[in-house]
């Protein structure tokens, strides 16, 4: 899944010379957290509401209101912002952009395009938008785990049965994490199906394959 299919595309954006209050006001009204900083339509850094918490002076400051508030109506965004701008193009895969702030331990990046223009951003909260539908967990309450080889056609084996017993796939997962050599965990959500054929259909998987777990997730109270 490319980026520009889940990014938002109406960036808001703030000036490197607004003032620190004025930025946590826009974030607090918006309810964002964070902001592309820009300077004559140039992305120039990022600024997020940890920037601004690290920045406002201590409870236990000896200021009083006045000096207080005059200091921060004087701090520029500019003073403050992260200007090691990390981004990620529109033709970038939303996988791309996970690993990205994974590996740098941030909640959102700047979606750049070929010419440099700023055309979007994608969050964390982007990010679990993908990964809800690729699980399909709205089409299908029903999750089957297996450990299966590593090999052609052992997916389709389990799929068949699934068939047989007149089940419907909404989605398939695989991973290679945590399993030994020559095999693999695979995820299979179904529709939801009457109890007695759902029953008989985990009986039978269960006896042909090594399954790990099966699981009916309810959304109702979510």
């Amino acid at each position: 899944m490319l980026i520009k299919g889940w990014m938002t595309s109406d960036v808001m954006t703030i000036d490197e010379d607004t003032s620190m209050m004025k930025a946590s006001q826009i974030m607090k009204e918006n309810n964002v957290r964070r902001l592309p900083v820009m300077h004559k339509g140039k992305l120039v850094g990022m600024v997020t509401d940890r920037d601004i918490k690290e920045a406002s002076p201590s409870k236990a400051t000896t200021l009083d209101v006045h000096e207080l508030y005059y200091l921060l109506s004087e701090l520029k965004v500019k003073d403050i912002m992260s200007k090691n701008i990390i981004s990620i193009g529109p033709e970038d895969t939303v996988e791309k952009a996970a690993v990205i702030m994974l590996e740098h331990r941030i909640s959102g990046l700047p979606v750049v395009n070929d010419k440099g223009k700023l055309v979007g951003i994608i969050t964390q909260g982007d990010i679990f938008k993908v990964l809800v539908s690729l699980t399909g967990i709205y089409r299908g309450g029903i999750q089957f785990a297996f450990n299966l080889e590593d090999r052609p056609g052992s997916i389709k084996e389990v799929g068949d049965m699934i068939r047989k017993h007149g089940g419907r796939m909404v989605s398939i997962l695989t991973s290679y994490d945590m399993c030994d050599e020559g095999c693999r965990h695979v995820y299979i959500r179904i529709k939801d199906m009457p109890e007695d054929k759902l029953k008989a259909l985990t009986e039978e998987l269960d006896k042909n394959f090594i399954m790990l777990y099966t699981t009916k997730d309810s959304l109702k109270n979510v």
